[in-house]
């Protein structure tokens, strides 16, 4: 009986001291036959897009920066999409304004773990990954070129309410037609949004990327 006791006590000891890899993941999980990344810087494309990068400032659901950059990359056919919706709202008045783009993946740990688990469904599982670390998604709204102002939405950026769903029916007439002219232009050019939040929109092809973790200083951006 002493021996055995001894036994459970060392055992006990060693998972103490020793770190066990299931407790925590510490990098993107892998993927195979994935296209490589091909970044590219969203204004870069086109200088008229406006960027407000609220998570390079302390503005945002976290309280700090999370990026050391304002500044937002996309996988090159997606970036092209995107370029191509903002010249087609230019000719009804409005722009493009974009709040994220790519991700690493790192970032989306941070903010997994900052969220309560009853708000987890407005951030992606690290162990899945999101599809702004593929740089296939995009938050984003609408500016008027006459004024430089964002127009009306149903909420701000990154709400974590239901009235952020883009099917939230208690937004005024005004907000619920901007909303719409969104999707229905990010529509035209493969883009799906999320039935959580009307600022977020995934590209068609990105289950071809892998999950990334690539800090925007490292990333060889082309034009």
């Amino acid at each position: 009986m002493k021996n055995r006791f001894l036994t459970i006590s060392l055992w006990v000891v060693w998972i103490t001291l020793v770190p066990f890899s299931g407790f925590a993941q510490d990098a993107p999980p892998k993927e195979e036959k994935k296209r490589e990344a091909n970044l590219v810087e969203l204004n870069e494309l086109d200088k008229t897009i406006k960027l407000d990068i609220r998570y390079a400032r302390a503005d945002n659901f976290v309280g700090r920066a999370v990026y050391t950059e304002a500044r937002a990359f996309m996988q090159r056919p997606a970036a092209e999409a995107v370029v191509r919706v903002h010249k087609k709202l230019k000719k009804k008045g409005f722009g493009l304004v974009i709040f994220d783009g790519y991700r690493p993946w790192s970032v989306t740990k941070i903010f997994w773990d900052v969220t309560p688990e009853d708000k987890r469904k407005f951030v992606a599982n690290p162990k899945t990954g999101s599809r702004h670390n593929r740089g296939c998604a995009v938050d984003l709204s609408l500016f008027d070129i006459k004024t430089g102002k964002l127009v009306e939405m149903p909420t701000d950026f990154d709400d974590f309410t239901d009235q952020a769903s883009p099917t939230y029916d208690g937004a005024t007439k005004i907000q619920k037609r901007n909303r719409e002219l969104l999707r229905k232009m990010m529509e035209t050019e493969g883009f799906t949004v999320n039935r959580n939040e009307w600022w977020h929109f995934d590209y068609k092809d990105w289950e071809n990327y892998a999950i990334y973790d690539i800090a925007f200083s490292e990333v060889k951006a082309e034009k």
